[in-house]
């Protein structure tokens, strides 16, 4: 496995070196064309001007590293198992990267016209149909397989699709929904990415341990240019990218064979690790969602109810606050690693505690005098 590695540090120091080179020329083309996100709104953090396109570098970038760092049929990683199981690999993986670029270049457009003219809601909701059956149908990239959570396995054909299809569009909208602090969203997707390569790499799936990659190069050297106080935003045209990206890997992951995992890992329910990689979003947006429900209004309402807003308002600021959820991602990884002995069940109990013990979280901080 180590020339594997190899190809997945240089897809990482790929995106990562575009993102660095490249992000200035866009901010400066921004500020000068005007695409930027004015401080007019009370919900807004920021105090000036910032460019909103900032996905379009990496939507760029990632593309790029990853075409160009595509293993090849000797890098699959199952060389050894036969011909017919390389060429079955080999098809899987180019039927993968096939759809997955349609997808990509789908969502990318979408984003980019959402952040500079808007796209309509009807709209956008017809894009992400269209993507999520790229993925879900076409690309068939399912969670086929619950092993054993809830006391279920396989999932029926029509079962495993609709299901899928939902996992896309609430972790696509999910990961939007976070970035609302310099920071956040470029952190907490790198931490996923990075911790669905470690998984990827050591189960065999070299193409999407690269993508998981690339994915986190490309977030890194965003933050440099997102950390407060906050040159440029990703906007829908790098949240959208992202997300999609997320969902692809937490996708394989979960349906993804464990025969290859080192045995300390073996014993850790997919879903549960895939869960616990993407759990502040998820937790984030369904507690969002249900109080705007409470209250009787769109689900798709913008407020200042996300945790990132709670914590701000206990007086946080931007750094402490990214710091407080980056340390909470990186625990709820750890967390689905230290229960893999547990059965699923008690595993999932744990997990699902701690996970919702996110609304807390604020309480723990004192609010500032005034």
């Amino acid at each position: 496995m180590k020339e594997h590695g190899y190809i997945l540090l240089l897809g990482f120091l790929t995106a990562f070196v575009v993102v660095l080179f490249t992000m200035p020329v866009l901010i400066k083309v921004a500020l000068m064309k005007h695409l930027v996100d004015e401080p007019n709104d009370k919900r807004k953090l920021h105090h000036r001007s910032v460019p909103t396109i900032g996905g379009i570098i990496l939507f760029a970038a990632i593309i790029f590293s990853y075409a160009l760092w595509f293993p090849q049929a000797g890098t699959l990683g199952i060389q050894a198992e036969g011909f017919k199981a390389m060429y079955q690999a080999m098809g899987a993986a180019y039927r993968d990267f096939k759809f997955l670029i349609a997808a990509m270049v789908l969502l990318f457009f979408i984003g980019v016209k959402d952040d500079i003219v808007g796209f309509s809601p009807v709209k956008k909701l017809v894009g992400h149909i269209i993507v999520g059956y790229i993925l879900v149908v076409m690309a068939g990239m399912r969670i086929k397989d619950m092993h054993g959570i809830l006391g279920i396995y396989e999932l029926p054909f029509a079962v495993s699709v609709a299901f899928s299809l939902f996992v896309y569009v609430v972790l696509v909208n999910a990961f939007n929904l976070i970035d609302g602090v310099d920071g956040l969203a470029g952190g907490v997707g790198f931490i996923s990415a990075m911790s669905f390569a470690a998984w990827l790499f050591l189960s065999g799936d070299v193409a999407m341990a690269l993508l998981a990659c690339v994915l986190g190069g490309a977030l890194l050297g965003f933050l440099i240019f997102n950390t407060h106080p906050a040159r440029v935003f990703m906007g829908d045209s790098g949240s959208l990218i992202v997300g999609a990206i997320l969902c692809v890997l937490v996708l394989h992951v979960v349906d993804h064979e464990t025969r290859k995992l080192p045995l300390w890992l073996r014993n850790v329910p997919a879903p549960l690790f895939a869960m616990a990689a993407v759990a502040y979003p998820l937790v984030d947006t369904f507690r969002v969602f249900f109080l705007r429900a409470v209250r009787g209004v769109s689900p798709f309402t913008a407020d200042r109810n996300h945790i990132h807003h709670r914590l701000m308002d206990r007086g946080l600021g931007h750094r402490g606050t990214v710091a407080v959820l980056y340390a909470y991602s990186i625990a709820m990884v750890l967390l689905s690693l230290v229960t893999r002995d547990l059965q699923p069940n008690k595993g999932l109990l744990i997990l699902g505690v701690a996970a919702f013990g996110l609304v807390l979280l604020p309480l723990l901080f004192k609010r500032p005098a005034k």
